[in-house]
């Protein structure tokens, strides 16, 4: 067992890259296409594409070709992905608890 790796500090350092927990929350909603997905979360599509990229890689998103020409692409959540909800959800709570009077953009 390697000792020098800390499953708290690889959770954050992937969750809170920039753009990482609004693609997931998108994702629970269900299935997306990768336009859909850059609108609704309000992501460049580079960005969005490294993103998705990296969660793919790490098991969190799965990825399906649907067409060739043209081109379309879904988006969904695997298991490991799904098992986020609780962590947004734990957000949200901690949010409408201590942030509700606070002048802080929110888009629910």
């Amino acid at each position: 067992m390697d000792d020098s790796f800390c499953p708290v500090y690889a959770s954050i350092e992937l969750l809170q890259e920039k753009w990482t927990l609004h693609i997931i929350r998108q994702l629970l909603a269900g299935p997306s296409g990768f336009n859909e997905l850059a609108r609704g979360v309000g992501v460049n599509a580079v960005t969005l594409s490294a993103r998705l990229s990296r969660l793919e890689a790490l098991g969190v998103v799965r990825r399906e070709v649907e067409s060739v020409m043209p081109p379309k692409t879904r988006y969904e959540l695997t298991e490991a992905g799904l098992e986020l909800q609780g962590v947004i959800d734990a957000v949200g709570q901690w949010g409408r608890a201590y942030l509700q009077s606070r002048d802080i953009a929110s888009d629910c």
